[in-house]
């Protein structure tokens, strides 16, 4: 009772048609900016020589 890959496909390409892709993209990059961000942030935590 899951989501098939067509209900997924229609689904992105509403998305797509409501924000266009322009915005999609500005969305995308700043997610990925904020990820990275947060990364460097938690890995400036641990100590030089230390590894988990």
């Amino acid at each position: 009772m899951g989501i098939s890959v067509w209900q997924l496909l229609i689904i992105l390409l509403i998305v797509a048609l409501l924000f266009g892709t322009k915005r999609l993209r500005g969305l995308g990059s700043d997610l990925g900016g904020a990820i990275k961000g947060f990364r460097r942030a938690v890995g400036s935590d641990e100590q030089p020589g230390e590894k988990s």
